[in-house]
């Protein structure tokens, strides 16, 4: 079994043996600052994230609302780049070799590097997974095989609009997790609606096996604690970095970093403490059993 999958499949069974979801928080690469990335990776951990998403900052985000917009485009505008990306998880890693790291971002800077030299550097670097936006799953059979021999696991979205053909080749090809984006729209919409999710979760689990974790639309506790009973993961991102945002308005540059740190784990523990809820052992999906098993070395 590859070291990256390991980490995957270990942060989702150390939380289902916990009885509850896995949080996994997104960020933006270089946003607020450039410095701010590790320690604020490092901060979020701490705060509870058993998995991190990194965002890749790109020019061109038509998923994402103008939350991750903004953000991606903070953090371009300071220079921050698909390599600088890489050279910050590898700098995480340095201190971490436990927490899984999950890129998501946009095919464009990937083929800019090209996909076999993009495949290497991460490996090199410590990327666990990589979910692109963009690519899609019936497309890429080859690029797919190329990411698994580097040992980068392919995470894939789905969504209400999911066809029974989308989420069978997405069942086929993914690995890690899957990423049920519980909302049509962008990133940062309203209007959640949790027995609609636990619906579609059901008949998603019907092609994938392995763990999904859900996002968009979880702004805050209470929304979090209520996905987190149907789900194996809560991903959450543009209230996060919005929170971030906010706790560095007005500050000097040099206080800013420390301000979006301090202000991010402070939110993220929060939202951590509300998924401590207790759940049956049955609560977890057969994806987050297949996990479990495959860290402890039983069959599925």
């Amino acid at each position: 079994m590859t070291q990256s999958l390991d980490r995957i499949a270990a942060a989702f069974a150390r939380a289902a043996e916990q009885k509850r979801a896995a949080l996994v928080p997104y960020i933006a690469a270089g946003n607020p600052l450039p410095a701010t990335t590790v320690p604020l990776m490092h901060a979020l951990v701490k705060a509870g994230a058993d998995v991190i998403e990194l965002g890749i900052p790109f020019s061109d985000p038509q998923a994402d609302g103008p939350v991750i917009q903004r953000a991606a485009e903070h953090a371009i505008a300071q220079g921050v780049g698909l390599k600088h990306v890489l050279e910050m998880v590898a700098e995480f890693r340095s201190t971490d070799q436990q927490t899984p790291i999950v890129l998501m971002g946009y095919a464009n800077p990937i083929e800019s590097m090209g996909q076999k030299q993009f495949a290497e550097r991460a490996q090199l670097a410590g990327i666990d997974g990589l979910l692109t936006v963009d690519y899609p799953p019936e497309e890429i059979g080859e690029f797919v095989q190329m990411l698994e021999q580097h040992h980068i696991a392919p995470i894939f979205l789905l969504a209400p609009t999911s066809t029974e053909a989308r989420i069978r080749a997405v069942g086929k090809i993914a690995r890690g997790y899957v990423y049920y984006v519980s909302l049509n729209g962008v990133t940062g919409a309203g209007n959640l609606d949790v027995a609609d999710v636990a619906t579609r979760l059901q008949r998603i689990r019907q092609h994938v096996s392995l763990p999904v974790g859900v996002g968009f639309g979880i702004s805050d506790a209470q929304s979090a604690q209520k996905i987190s009973l149907v789900a194996d993961a809560v991903v959450i991102g543009s209230k996060l970095i919005d929170t971030m945002t906010k706790a560095c308005e007005g500050l000097p540059l040099a206080q800013q970093s420390q301000a979006a740190i301090d202000a991010g784990a402070s939110w993220l523990a929060s939202i951590r403490q509300a998924l401590e809820v207790a759940r049956p052992t049955s609560g977890a999906s057969t994806g987050a059993a297949a996990a479990a098993a495959r860290v402890t070395g039983n069959q599925a």
